[in-house]
């Protein structure tokens, strides 16, 4: 063990650990709930650390073999050598200042052992002084954050779209197959398969559409605002060109606040993007419990559609196949419609120049966009790229009960197929017996009532 102190005393920590006594506290006074943010944030926070040490090092505040030391320690991590150093509960106070000294401190022992020094000997590189120079936590966590989010936001646009794609596949692949509608999961009118997936297509292109203009609303940066907003107790000069470093370094669309104390004290633009999120989370629920209801049974149940066998449903009942894939979608838009909850009251539960909460709006938004990135993949590849159709079974259930009846009404006129209607009930007949048994329609007009591109017309 190695010792270190701060105002309130000595402290032990571990040798094989980079981080310093403020890590140890936090470790220490946040045990609490084993939520970590995820290592997107690690790397975001380590490109912010650099950016800012790049500034100083050209305005002249940082040494040569500081800035060498500083930018090797924050290469390192973005690379993902030391997440196990990152040890943080998300949910802590301070708005976030523990996270930011974690990143300060095992930064400058990594700079530290690279000029060739020991641990904790902070001669060499200072963890505030020379790592958070013009800093504040308040300015470098929610920039973190939001760099951490855009690079979120931009693999969910990719993913959104390539489930979008599998569902257009499917919808040409199924555009033949004429099945029974339903409303109110009632009987209603003829469709096709084809203009049912297409629906689920053209509601994730909106999605896609929704989080590429969101991202917009989140690239706007209080880097170099310090405290809250001001920048005061940093350069002019840095405060105008920190944020150009950032770009350089993370190749994304970002931009310096034109209102620093604003984008410190105000987060909507964080419910903003939750409420996108919200959005995707609510149409994939809704695709993945209707897929759930094609493809139920498969013999007592609708049986329209087959997923992908998985894995096995049961351990008492053989050969029993669950739905798992929207099963777990399912409990994913349900986790992202919870953590839009908790985050719109987070953000106004904020007091005048700051949020306090930020720590819990930061995890609760990453873990959102995370876990729809990696859902949204895995229901496209496990899921809907394996679907088949029970061509039988849909035309079975299209020609039972009233379903021609529509159909019909243009044809026969209302009070015809009404009739129809009773003498199909009364006699337990298909309507379509009855009607080639009067010789009311041909097999071949019936045929032709019921052909697919009839579906794709507004109305007849």
């Amino acid at each position: 063990m190695r010792k270190e102190s701060d105002l309130l005393g000595e402290i032990e920590i571990p040798d094989d650990a980079y981080w310093g006594v403020n890590t140890q506290r936090a470790l220490e006074n946040f045990a609490v709930s084993e939520l970590w943010l995820p290592h997107i944030f690690t790397k975001a926070m380590a490109e912010v650390k650099l950016a800012c040490a790049r500034t100083n090092f050209r305005l002249g505040y940082l040494s040569e073999s500081k800035f060498e030391a500083i930018s090797y320690a924050c290469e390192e991590i973005r690379e993902g050598k030391y997440n196990d150093q990152f040890v943080l509960d998300a949910l802590q106070g301070g708005a976030g200042t523990s996270a930011n000294m974690n990143a300060n401190e095992v930064i400058a022992n990594l700079a530290i052992e690279y000029l060739h020094g020991k641990k904790g000997d902070y001669f060499f590189v200072h963890p505030l002084h020379d790592v958070n120079m013009h800093q504040s936590t308040n300015d470098v966590y929610p920039t973190a954050s939001r760099i951490a989010l855009l690079y979120l936001l931009k693999d969910l646009e990719l993913q959104t779209g390539y489930l979008q794609e599998e569902f257009q596949k499917k919808e040409s692949e199924f555009h033949q197959i004429v099945k029974l509608g339903r409303t109110q999961l009632q009987d209603a009118v003829p469709m096709t398969l084809g203009q049912e997936f297409s629906a689920y297509a053209e509601a994730l292109s909106r999605d896609r559409w929704r989080i590429f203009k969101c991202r917009e609303r989140i690239k706007v940066l209080n880097l170099g605002g310090t405290a809250i907003g001001t920048g005061l107790g940093a350069p002019r000069e840095y405060i105008f060109r920190v944020v150009e470093a950032l770009k350089e370094i993370t190749g994304l669309t970002i931009a310096r606040s034109e209102n620093p104390v604003e984008t410190t004290q105000n987060l909507d633009p964080y419910v903003e993007v939750s409420g996108m999120l919200k959005t995707l989370a609510v149409n994939l629920m809704k695709i993945a419990n209707d897929l759930r209801l094609l493809a139920s049974g498969p013999h007592g149940g609708l049986g329209e559609i087959n997923l992908p066998a998985m894995q096995a449903g049961s351990s008492i009942m053989p050969t029993k196949v669950n739905p798992v894939i929207p099963e777990m979608v399912v409990q994913v838009a349900l986790k992202v419609i919870g953590n839009d909850g908790i985050l719109t009251n987070c953000a106004a539960l904020g007091n005048l120049e700051l949020n306090q909460f930020m720590p819990l709006i930061n995890y609760s938004i990453l873990e959102s966009a995370s876990i729809l990135n990696k859902a949204t993949r895995i229901f496209a590849d496990k899921c809907i790229s394996g679907i088949t159709v029970n061509e039988d079974v849909c035309k079975e259930h299209l020609m039972k009960g009233s379903i021609l009846a529509t159909v019909l009404v243009p044809e026969l006129g209302y009070k015809q197929v009404e009739a129809l209607m009773q003498e199909s009930v009364e006699r337990k007949l298909n309507i379509r017996e009855i009607i080639l048994e009067k010789k009311l329609l041909t097999e071949a007009q019936l045929d032709e009532l019921l052909e697919p591109k009839r579906m794709y017309k507004l109305g007849f």
